[in-house]
C-alpha cells in the first residue's frame, strides 16, 4: 500500500480509531525489536515502515487536536 493511501486511511478514522491503532503499532513495533533482537527476523523493511506510520499517526493525531 503507498503512503499516500496509508494517510487517507488514517486520516478517516475518528481520534478514538486512531489511539487504538497507535496501541497496536507500539506492540507490533515491541514484537519486532525484539525478535530482532533475538536474531529471528529480517524484516528490518518492516521495521521502518511501522516507524514511518507510527509518525504519520501521531501527526494526524496532533492536527485533529
Amino acid at each position: 500500500m503507498k503512503s499516500a493511501d496509508r494517510t487517507k486511511k488514517l486520516r478517516d478514522m475518528s481520534p478514538d480509531e486512531l489511539e487504538r491503532q497507535e496501541g497496536e503499532m507500539n506492540e507490533q513495533m515491541f514484537k519486532l525489536r525484539f525478535q530482532w533482537a533475538m536474531g529471528q527476523t529480517e524484516s528490518l523493511k518492516r521495521m521502518r515502515e511501522l516507524r514511518k506510520d507510527r509518525a504519520r499517526l501521531l501527526t494526524i493525531m496532533r492536527e485533529k487536536k
